[in-house]
Formats: C-alpha cells, structure tokens, sequence
C-alpha cells in the first residue's frame, strides 16, 4: 500500500476533484494547498482532442512565457567560430563544435536545453541516442536548430519552454514556481493554452481542449473549466 503523508491527505481534502475552475482560482487553491518546504513547481497537463499518430495532427513547439519558469537552465550550444563565441556572449553555460560532440558521447550530460546551427547538426546526429531519449535533441521546429545562436541562448534563459502532445493525446508543461504571484502563474498556463490554441492542426475534429489540470510538485491536481479558458483567450486575442 503506497503511504500517503498527512499534510497530503490534508491538501486533498481542500479539493474537490469533481468541480471544474477557473485558471485563476485553480492557482489560489493551489496557494492554498501547498505543503511543502521547498519551493515547488507548478505544472499543468492539457489533454488535447488530437491523436498523436497521426503526422498531421502531431502539436508541438516552443514560447517564451511572460514570467518564465523559475528554472535556471544550463544551455549547451554545438557552434563553431563566431557563433560559438555569440552564444557565450549570450550567457550559454557550454558552446563548442566537434570536441562538445565527443564530450558529450563521452558522458558529459550536466545540461538543460541543446541549441545548435544548422552546419553542426551533422555531427549533433550522432548524439540522437543520447539527446533524443532526454527530449535534448535540437530540433528546427522548436528554435533549437538556428543561426541566431545569441537569440535562442536568452530566450532559453528568459523561460522557453518547449511543448509536445504525447501519445495519449497530452501536453505536459511547467508554468512556473508556487512562489510566483497568482497573476503571474495565470498568464504564464494562458500563455501556453494560447500557443496550443493556435497550434490546433486543421484535421483535428471534435472538442479540442479535452482537459486542463493545474497541480504542484507534491499537491493534488485542480481541474480547470476549458470553456472558461477559452474565453479568456478569447477575449485577450
């Protein structure tokens, strides 16, 4: 029998799994509810009205949020010559060309997010085992393959979080820290279900937001209404 702590018990008795509520008052109950000793980070899943086999209704790609993540990320760069130093002048923890390559194959894994220019993706191939497995592997669609090294270092800094239905059909995400305001935890979880509203495929039929839920690292999940985010999002477009 998995043991559940007390102050758990606690903040699931504070929620009423069957109600559905609004993005603004689900980050108060989640203020609420909070229990632990460290500031923990809050997430949300969206379950979206696509099925993910299919190549025409695959949702992915990446935002800025307005306040971040809270995270401090360790951004690894595979550059060489001007846009290795561009992407150090950034603020990229790590930035090389071949010899990253094989730092890396060698074991080398104490980064967060992987930026390459198009000319090292070649060699970056070799690492798909490696990086791909990790959800590491630059990829074009999310920013992660450019020439414009310096942007993509400081937009990874300032909070990008990538995103990507999985084969149940849902995108998870964090949207920040327990720490952050409640207006600021509201815009960021808007934020992305704005960009996924906007990402919705043209094949995609039927109810689109299936389910929204907002949750903490060790608190209960709270149900979000899809209609009301909706005209939210709506009404800010």
């Amino acid at each position: 029998m998995t043991f559940v702590p007390k102050k758990r018990k606690k903040a699931d008795a504070l929620v009423d799994r069957a109600q559905k509520v609004t993005v603004e008052e689900a980050v108060a109950i989640l203020k609420k509810v909070a229990f632990a000793k460290f500031d923990e980070t809050v997430d949300i899943a969206i379950r979206l009205g696509v099925n993910p086999k299919h190549a025409d209704q695959m949702v992915r790609g990446a935002l800025v949020l307005p306040h971040g993540t809270g995270q401090k990320l360790r951004v690894l760069v595979f550059a060489r010559g001007e846009k290795e130093r561009e992407a150090l002048n950034a603020g990229a923890d790590f930035a090389g060309g071949d010899e990253l390559v094989a730092k890396v194959q060698e074991g080398f894994m104490d980064f967060d997010r992987v930026i390459a220019t198009p000319d090292m993706m070649g060699a970056v191939g070799k690492l798909g085992r490696i990086l791909g497995p990790r959800g590491l592997m630059p990829n074009p669609k999310v920013g992660t393959v450019t020439f414009e090294v310096g942007s993509a270092v400081k937009e990874a800094k300032a909070g990008k979080v990538e995103y990507r239905v999985e084969k149940a059909g849902i995108v998870h995400a964090r949207i920040g820290k327990i720490s952050f305001g409640e207006s600021e935890l509201a815009a960021n979880a808007l934020a992305l279900v704005q960009a996924l509203v906007r990402a919705k495929p043209s094949t995609a039929k039927g109810i689109y937001l299936r389910s929204i839920t907002l949750s903490t690292t060790m608190g209960p999940g709270v149900r979000v209404d899809p209609v009301s985010v909706v005209s939210k999002t709506e009404e800010e477009a």
